[in-house]
Parts: structure tokens; C-alpha cells; sequence
């Protein structure tokens, strides 16, 4: 089969289109044909040597796809061969074919493109584990989620808007602000000229918001801190803004505050923890709404697999609102 191929840590330049074995469904997987991946932030980490995939996963980029399931190995129960399915994954999606545990696995949601689907996911799965499994996101809650016209962001600003939270986010452009707020999100800010800190001790008297969602990691910890409600918990993502920074304890503790970090693409299939119980809570909890197109996937491009060096320039220039897709070439 055909897949997008780094010749070696580096730019974008390093990516080509080429062969590679096809994989083969071992216990408790399916082997999916792809109809399309998405680019994610940690396709272009990996790309550039920053982020190796955990052991055992394809050393082929992209952490979710959608597509029909052509192999169904042993063991496997409650998926067929011609299911229309997307699903998240370790590794693998930008390729034709793609192994991947079923347990990982969601189904086409109706109403949504089969194509369209590979938007999904990733930003569902991260979205779900970290505001409302995590970090407990309620009803009247102040929710500030950062670069909010990301796939993730995108996604974060709707669910939170259905959860019945109030929603801040930074972005860098009117554009994407506007955007932002055609989803739902009450309080825009630029990051370029604004500070969210302030903006947000305006809009809510000075308590500030109850849940945080970073991407930024170093840059923004402190002023996410600041930023933070009595009883406020931060939940980082990302690290675009760097990995050490200093942590005032005692602002912690006066707020009664908390700060977690977490990962979804080294968590294990099943298990504690596991992908399986992420994977499960968003087809009870997101697909529904998915389907009655109450919450839907935000798609900026598609573009041929053979063009991942294109894509992978718009992702790190922030060029896009939503998701990048990838389509095998014809």
C-alpha cells in the first residue's frame, strides 16, 4: 500500500508519498481502508523528531481516520467487514490502510460524510477526557479554552456551549474570533494584542473562569493560574508554548486549585484509563448530537496525501480553522 513517508526528522519537506508493507489485523484489531486522516499538532512534533509514537504503534504519522473496515481479526465482535467507521489511533492514517484495536473504533455517525468523519476523533476523544471526564465541567460553569479555532478548540467551544458553560477563547484574528463565536463562545480574545487575563477578570468581576484548556504548556502556566476560579482546575494539552515554567504553589493553594496535564495517544487500547472507556463515553455522550447536528465536525481543507507537506504548512502557520484533511490519492 501507499503512505505519507519522512525520510527523517525535519521540515515538512521531508514528507513523501510512497509504498510500505500493508498491515494485518492481529487479535482484537481490524484493518480499516482509509477514507481520510486529519492532521494533528502531534503529527507535525513526530515529524520533526520531537515525538516518537509509543512502542508497538506505526511509524506511519496520524492519529485518527476515517474509512470501511476490509479485515476483522480474532476476537473481534460487533464490527464487520464494510462497516463505515472512524476511529482514533496510535499511528497509521496517512496511509490507504490501517490496523488499528477495535475497541478504538466509532461508528460513521449519520448524517456526517465518510470523509468528513476523520474530523472527529481525536478532537471528540481529547475534548471529553479532559473538560468534562477530568476536569468536570458543570452547567453555569466559565470555561476559557486557548487557540479556539483549532480542530480542538473548534470542538471544545460547542460541547461546552451544550454542557451550558459560559465560553472564553483566545485566537489570533478577527476572523477566527468571529468563528468563534458563530459556534457559541460568548468572550473572544486576541492573543495578539489582548491579555486573557485581564479580559477575563473583567467579563466575570474579577472571579475568573473554572476550567482552562491549554495547548500553550510553559508559556501560559502562570497566567493561566491567574486566570483560574476559587476551586478552578487547569488542564494542559500542549506544549507550543514550551515545557518548563514556574509554578506558584501558594496561588494554588489560596484558589484551592488544581493543574493537570495529560496525553491521550500513549494511553493504553483497554484498561484503566484506557482508550476503550474514552472511546465508549464519547459514543454515548457526543455521537448523538453528532448526529442530529447539534455539535458537528469543523473541516478547513482537504487536500491528497501526496500534498502532507502542503498541509503540514498551513497546520504550523495556523492558516486554518478546524481540522486539515488528508485523502489517499486516486
Amino acid at each position: 500500500m501507499r503512505a505519507v513517508i519522512a525520510s527523517g526528522p525535519g521540515g515538512p519537506e521531508v514528507l513523501g508519498w510512497g509504498e510500505v508493507p500493508d498491515p494485518e489485523a492481529g487479535p482484537g484489531e481490524v484493518v480499516v481502508d482509509v477514507a481520510a486522516t486529519a492532521v494533528n499538532r502531534a503529527d507535525l512534533l513526530q515529524r520533526a523528531g520531537n515525538y516518537p509514537p509509543p512502542r508497538g504503534a506505526s511509524e506511519v504519522l496520524g492519529l485518527e481516520c476515517s474509512g470501511i473496515v476490509s479485515e476483522v481479526g480474532e476476537g473481534v465482535t460487533g464490527w464487520s467487514v464494510g462497516d463505515e467507521v472512524c476511529a482514533l489511533l496510535a499511528g497509521g492514517g496517512y496511509a490507504e490502510r490501517v490496523a488499528v484495536p477495535a475497541v478504538q473504533l466509532l461508528p460513521r455517525p449519520a448524517g456526517v460524510e465518510l470523509a468528513t468523519a476523520a474530523a472527529l476523533p481525536e478532537v471528540t476523544c481529547t475534548v471529553w477526557s479532559n473538560v468534562f471526564q477530568l476536569a468536570g465541567l458543570r452547567r453555569g460553569e466559565a470555561f476559557l479554552v486557548h487557540g479556539g479555532s483549532s480542530g480542538i478548540g473548534t470542538m471544545a467551544i460547542q460541547l461546552a456551549v451544550r454542557a451550558g458553560a459560559r465560553v472564553f477563547t483566545t485566537a489570533g484574528s478577527a476572523a477566527k474570533l468571529e468563528f468563534c463565536r458563530e459556534l457559541g463562545a460568548e468572550v473572544g480574545i486576541d492573543y495578539r494584542d489582548e491579555d486573557f487575563v485581564e479580559r477575563v477578570r473583567e467579563e466575570t468581576d474579577g472571579a475568573g473562569v473554572d476550567v482552562v484548556l491549554d495547548n500553550m504548556g510553559a508559556k501560559y502556566l502562570a497566567r493561566n493560574v491567574d486566570a483560574l476560579a476559587v476551586g478552578g482546575r487547569l488542564v494542559v494539552i500542549g506544549m507550543q508554548g514550551g515545557t518548563r515554567a514556574e509554578l506558584d504553589i501558594a496561588k494554588l493553594l489560596a484558589k484551592r486549585a488544581s493543574v493537570a496535564a495529560t496525553a491521550l495517544r500513549s494511553r493504553p487500547p483497554a484498561g484503566p484509563g484506557g482508550k476503550a472507556g474514552i472511546v465508549a463515553a464519547v459514543r454515548a455522550e457526543v455521537w448523538p448530537d453528532v448526529e442530529r447536528g447539534v455539535v458537528r465536525p469543523i473541516v478547513d481543507r482537504r487536500l491528497p496525501m501526496s500534498r502532507a507537506a502542503e498541509a503540514h504548512r498551513v497546520v504550523e502557520a495556523s492558516e486554518h480553522i478546524g481540522k486539515v484533511l488528508l485523502l489517499p490519492d486516486a
